[in-house]
């Protein structure tokens, strides 16, 4: 007899098998986020303690454990998102959830290739999972865009395949030269790309040498004059840019 789905009187999953599953689990969440799909089953098996065989019997494939193991971090985002829809500063609120995003799942290979591979077509984290978190997404962009912070041609396919791109190139600098490169870079220049207005975003201070100057609007490298005088501005542009700055403050 069934109940909802449920067969009645059947046994419990034995307190071992349990365990069992828990430690793949979690051996699973900790090698693909290091590695990616990439990894073996056999590693992951060898991470938990337990036969490969264990592991065929929870996850009938590698594509089933590797959903496993992201599903809770994308429904971590999802909630998040959906708790911030109703927030003040809709548009400040949707940037700092977008930075947010690439800076936490940039560090985690797993989550890279999940996005990658669902942006492409080629996988599905969990039904409605996927879906879910575009949802969200989108309510925030919307907002974002109602509030006269986002250009409107925008919408949620666009917003996807920028994050895509920017974890993808936060990751190849962080690679490449990750003392010498300012972080999140590209992360600025996609919500750059974003704004309805012509407002730079804030770049972190980048790592280099402490002697070097820099300008005081751009952050660009400033050559110091022949005399040895500190340049404040990296040129025209910029010492304009500061002037009209400083008189909109003396007005206001």
């Amino acid at each position: 007899m069934s109940d909802g789905g449920v067969v009645r009187g059947a046994p419990a999953a034995r307190a071992d098998a349990r365990r069992n599953r828990a430690l793949v689990l979690q051996a699973a969440r900790f090698a693909f986020e290091e590695q990616g799909l990439g990894v073996p089953l056999g590693e992951i098996a060898r991470r938990a303690g337990v036969g490969a065989g264990t592991v065929y019997r929870h996850f009938p494939s590698k594509e089933a454990l590797f959903r496993a193991a992201i599903v809770d971090r994308i429904e971590l985002f999802t909630d998040t998102a959906r708790d911030l829809v109703d927030a003040e500063d809709p548009g400040g609120v949707f940037f700092r959830f977008l930075s947010s995003v690439v800076r936490l799942v940039s560090r985690n290979k797993a989550l890279c290739d999940a996005l990658e591979a669902a942006g492409a077509g080629r996988f599905t984290p969990s039904p409605g999972v996927g879906k879910d978190f575009d949802e969200a997404l989108e309510a925030l962009l919307i907002r974002a865009q109602q509030a006269g912070a986002v250009r409107r041609d925008v919408g949620i396919t666009d917003l996807r395949a920028l994050l895509v791109g920017c974890l993808s190139m936060e990751r190849a600098r962080q690679a490449a030269s990750p003392e010498a490169q300012a972080p999140e870079r590209m992360t600025a220049l996609m919500c750059d790309a974003l704004r309805a207005t012509p407002d730079v975003t804030k770049l972190p201070p980048e790592r280099g040498n402490r002697n070097e100057w820099r300008c005081a609007v751009c952050g660009a490298a400033l050559v110091a004059a022949r005399t040895g005088r500190r340049a404040r501005y990296c040129g025209g542009a910029c010492r304009q840019k500061a002037h009209r700055e400083r008189a909109r403050t003396r007005r206001a």
